[in-house]
């Protein structure tokens, strides 16, 4: 038997019995009984949120000289627990108690009401003598006799009334909590978007909502559009450097969604009475005991969970002839993709002579333009090779992305397509591109950017299901892979009604999945039936919106208009406010005149305009101001009827509609430097109907709505 000498001492000692509670976790009554293991856990740990560390031995000892007899009680228990802590009960009503007295006063008020108003001494650490011994913070015996009852107690004074406020905030001490919490009533695996968007529908839903995030970025949750678009286009190196960029419309802002004061500090979220969001950087889930509810983190931590979100987005695809590579080679290699990749792209380019782009889809091709509106003022050297035939090949028609490949060189870069490479080898500091045309190509830097992987490390550790097709796990209808188990984002592969089962890598997708899966993992029950939408900038002049299924290979029809200054990507931010034009689309209410899709079978309808589907691309250009629509429909039927050929690549594609076909059904859309019409363009989708007049559906558009 000891005696332990000193609070302080008795504090920390009382502090690490607390942490090391790990064989067995109980809930008696609804409060937490912890029963002591007889072997010092390898961790420290708090277990679920019901599971709490006692308050501090001052806040206890301080209750029980004022007086208390259900705190005396506790204290002595709590010195039991310090004194035997290989085999104890550390008290579990204390915790209830605190809880009491913090919505009644009553208790505490009887303990402190004839507190001197001039002592200050209640809230300091109490001295060494026994716990009979008469405190300081004591009220003298003839102010308040023994026989008066807490109602009859004279009102506390402002000092006293001060204390009192002060004394449940004594609890917990965040000193020696764990820097991690061993529970979270909603979990979300993953900080991009769709984790955001995650917590925002959870705390709409539940105002208290305690929302734990872990990433393994270090990062709070942040935006990544901004990443190969506006960042780029900064004159003002200090605000990139902040991580701020000017949108086209020149107003600031930053690539975080929420400044840092709006998150709370991860071991502080379960004693947060109105709720909150905490977010754990740096770490990574290993693995999840769906039948447990136990999430395992790198480090070993347990964190126990009610509803758990997986969010884990996907990671950037490599090519093999780099993964081969020497490392003196892959250390001069960025698979872009984050907040770290863009950082150390944007010191490379100020340096650097040449850099190399590998992909020719949304993000090389923004990539590229963005280096070579940089390499105008220096002597930068920007080059972008992709196995296709021109820019975003896999998804334009073949004379657009031919346009388009066009606009990326006049940017200042210089494109090969048709062309990737075959090996790599590192000489003289910088790395030697073999090519399939022969060429050698000398470069300091090479930026890949080929695609994604979808993140599904967690599927085989945790008994989760993956798409062997489109990849990500595989989930319902209503996002939902297991009981109590929701995935949302780049990782998820969901069936669309209309479109059948995909998995899709955009923004808008990002957004729309995470906050369905938050409305659902507070009970909403509700199925995916939204269409994501995307987008790609090629600066502030040439923008475009898409939606379904944009696949190359598939036939389209295309109608384009002579365009306006109001149909860029810089003139809808000016008009919105908003760069993130899946903000603006979204809430874009249909506002332009909605108008039904006339049957061509009408002969009052009909046009004589029937566009075939069997041929691989059919367009139709206005190169001079139509009057009407009318005239944009008579226009189409001339090309189709005499050319029966795609536009050249010469033409200026100012605006315009193209729709993407199968079985004659529209199953993707494409808005060329055309915007705020992607409610029409969602609604076309939904219904899936066939049109055999596409000129009568592009009315829809409204495409000479700006013209003079």
């Amino acid at each position: 038997m000891f005696r332990v000498a000193g609070s302080v001492t008795a504090s920390r000692l009382s502090a690490v019995c607390c942490r090391t509670v790990t064989a067995k976790q109980f809930q008696v009554h609804g409060a937490s009984l912890h029963v002591l293991s007889s072997e010092t856990s390898r961790k420290s740990r708090n277990g679920p949120a019901h599971h709490r560390i006692p308050p501090s031995w001052q806040s206890v000892r301080t209750m029980a000289s004022a007086g208390d007899s259900q705190a005396k009680i506790n204290y002595i228990f709590y010195g039991l627990a310090v004194l035997f802590g290989g085999g104890g009960i550390i008290y579990w009503w204390s915790r209830k108690y605190m809880r009491e007295t913090s919505k009644d006063g009553n208790k505490t008020k009887k303990s402190t009401a004839a507190v001197p108003a001039e002592s200050k001494e209640a809230t300091e650490p109490v001295s060494e003598k026994p716990t009979s011994e008469t405190t300081k913070s004591e009220a003298p015996p003839a102010e308040l006799p023994p026989t008066e009852t807490p109602a009859e107690a004279a009102a506390p004074d402002a000092e006293s009334k001060k204390l009192l406020d002060a004394m449940p905030q004594s609890y917990p001490d965040y000193e020696v909590m764990p820097d991690i919490p061993g529970h979270a009533k909603y979990l979300l695996i993953g900080g991009g978007t769709a984790s955001f968007a995650a917590f925002r529908a959870i705390r709409a839903s539940d105002a208290k909502a305690q929302v734990l995030v872990v990433t393994e970025e270090e990062e709070l949750p942040y935006m990544r559009p901004p990443l190969s678009k506006e960042l780029w286009y900064s004159d003002e190196p200090k605000l990139v450097e902040k991580l701020k960029f000017k949108q086209w419309n020149g107003k600031e802002r930053s690539v975080y969604y929420n400044p840092p004061s709006f998150y709370v500090e991860p071991k502080e979220l379960a004693y947060q009475e109105n709720g909150g969001v905490a977010v754990v950087k740096g770490r990574k889930v290993m693995k999840l005991d769906p039948q447990k509810q136990v999430a395992v983190l790198d480090n070993g931590w347990e964190i126990f969970y009610d509803k758990v979100l997986i969010a884990t987005g996907g990671r950037p695809r490599n090519i093999p002839v780099f993964e081969r590579a020497s490392q003196e080679v892959k250390d001069r290699v960025t698979l872009f993709r984050g907040i770290k990749d863009f950082k150390r792209l944007d010191e490379v380019s100020r340096n650097a002579s040449t850099i190399v782009v590998v992909g020719g889809g949304f993000l090389g091709s923004e990539l590229t333009c963005a280096l070579g509106k940089r390499s105008r003022d220096s002597s930068l050297k920007v080059i972008q090779m992709f196995p296709e035939p021109g820019n975003m090949g896999k998804v334009l028609p073949e004379y657009l992305s031919q346009w388009t490949t066009a606009k990326v060189r006049g940017e200042g870069a210089t494109v090969k397509p048709e062309t990737f490479v075959k090996r790599a080898r590192f000489s003289d500091g910088k790395v030697i591109l073999k090519l399939n045309t022969g060429e050698e190509i000398s470069t300091d830097h090479v930026v890949v950017a080929v695609g994604l992987e979808p993140n599904t490390e967690l599927a085989k550790e945790s008994g989760l299901e993956v798409d062997d097709t489109y990849g990500g796990f595989r989930v319902n209808a209503e996002l939902e892979a297991r009981s109590d188990i929701w995935v949302a984002g780049d990782a998820s592969s969901f069936y669309d009604i209309k479109l059948g089962r995909r998995r899709v890598e955009h923004h808008d997708h990002a957004v729309v999945s995470g906050r369905l899966a938050g409305e659902n993992m507070t009970g909403a029950r509700k199925p995916y039936w939204h269409q994501s939408m995307f987008w790609s900038d090629l600066g502030p002049d040439v923008g475009y919106e898409a939606i379904g299924i944009v696949d190359s290979s598939l036939p389209t029809v295309a109608v384009f208009a002579k365009a306006t200054e109001k149909d860029t990507p810089k003139a809808v931010v000016e008009e919105t406010g908003e760069s993130l034009r899946s903000v603006t689309e979204t809430e874009a209410e249909a506002t332009l005149p909605t108008k039904e899709i006339k049957d061509p079978s009408d002969p009052a309808s009909a046009t004589g305009v029937e566009p075939s589907a069997s041929e691989k691309t059919e367009s139709a250009t206005d190169e001079e101001p139509a009057p009407d629509v009318e005239a944009a429909a008579k226009l189409v039927a001339e090309v189709e009827t005499e050319n029966r050929v795609a536009p050249t690549p010469k033409e200026d594609y100012g605006k315009g509609v193209i729709f993407y076909l199968r079985d004659d059904i529209i199953v993707g859309i494409v808005l060329w430097n055309l915007f705020n019409r992607m409610p029409i363009a969602r609604k076309i989708i939904k219904e899936g109907k066939q049109h055999q007049d596409l000129a009568e559906v592009a009315k829809l558009f409204d495409l000479h709505a700006d013209e003079d």
